[in-house]
């Protein structure tokens, strides 16, 4: 049986992105996002946030690079990647990344009041779930 490892996250740029060239001249992109859940629980909703940190290589590192700043809206489709390193202490050490394959940028919704009353209703209608 293969392996299986992809994933889908929606959620907001939790800080700028970092961007750097490595030795061979290849960008990568880095930058976390913020994912929100919301589940029942015995005291009605409860909500949390994950963060997740996100690697982006090459045209879509370029693509964060240009279209992101904190804040900004993201779904991105990747796979997990585990980096494993000893630390100066001798001790094992991991953290697992999200490697990106696609990124999309979501719009950012405008204000109600900038909007029109049915506009702000077809808004509301969309966020309910």
């Amino acid at each position: 049986m293969d392996n299986l490892n992809s994933l889908i996250i929606e959620g907001n740029v939790v800080r700028d992105p970092v961007v750097r060239e490595t030795q061979k001249g290849n960008l990568v992109c880095n930058f976390s996002i913020g994912s929100n859940r919301s589940y029942r629980s015995a005291n009605g909703f409860e909500h949390e946030v994950s963060f997740f940190d996100v690697e982006a290589w090459g045209k879509t590192a370029e693509a964060v690079r240009d279209n992101c700043t904190k804040g900004t809206g993201v779904r991105v489709v990747g796979k997990i990647k585990q980096n494993r390193w000893e630390g100066s202490d001798g001790k094992k050490r991991s953290h697992v990344v999200v490697v990106s394959e696609y990124v999309e940028f979501k719009k950012p919704f405008k204000n109600i009041e900038e909007t029109t009353e049915e506009t702000a209703a077809e808004k509301e209608a969309e966020l309910a779930f």
